[in-house]
């Protein structure tokens, strides 16, 4: 089993990289400014959904194949560029909400925020970098404690990403019955989604 002196190292470790503003912060950020807190949270959900695929593969050791085939680091990674351009292309095109327009299903964003977690590849290769560290052959089933740590992981990036989100939707929710805060969120929006599929486009694999 995992030494609890360990597992206390690992918890304010990860969380502080939980608190480091990345790809998943700000896609729940602009997520809340387009369409609300609930949705907000569902992708935070489904992030943190992604983040324990992430992880169980590289305790399964598959993560390795990623690491080591280049094609496949790009093919996952152009399908998530595609991905987040399609939310843009959405976000520009989507009409201003009236008062009484449900919300994005919590469904919906919720799947959402797993595409766009798994189809980010610097995760799992974060995750092979990160997460051996606390790993100990002698303490019970390689597997299990990757599990652990990674569940650690996934419940800080919910409370905290899903914090950012659901302030971000407060805000966004409240203004898009006007036409003229609608447009500018969403511009706001698509250049947050925009952003972030130039950032996975330009990203290597070292």
């Amino acid at each position: 089993m995992i030494d609890p002196i360990v597992l206390l190292t690992f918890i304010p470790a990860a969380l502080a990289l939980n608190l480091s503003p990345g790809a998943d912060m700000m896609f729940c950020l602009g997520l809340g400014l387009r369409s609300g807190p609930r949705a907000a949270m569902a992708a935070s959900a489904g992030i943190s959904v992604g983040g324990l695929v992430h992880v169980t593969l590289a305790g399964l050791g598959l993560g390795a194949l990623v690491a080591a085939v280049p094609w496949v680091f790009d093919v996952i990674r152009w399908i998530g560029v595609g991905y987040l351009l399609w939310l843009a292309f959405n976000a520009l095109t989507a009409r201003p909400t009236a008062a009484d327009t449900p919300p994005t299903p919590a469904r919906r964003a919720f799947r959402e925020g797993v595409l766009v977690n798994l189809t980010n590849p610097k995760v799992i290769l974060f995750v092979l970098a990160f997460v051996p560290q606390f790993v100990d052959p002698a303490g019970g089933p390689i597997l299990l404690q990757f599990l652990i740590f990674g569940l650690v992981l996934a419940i800080g990036g919910f409370v905290i990403n899903g914090g950012v989100g659901v302030f971000a939707g407060g805000l966004g929710r409240a203004l898009t019955t006007s036409p003229r805060f609608a447009r500018g969120l969403g511009y706001v929006s698509a250049a947050i989604f925009t952003a972030l599929a130039a950032r996975l486009a330009l990203l290597e694999r070292a």
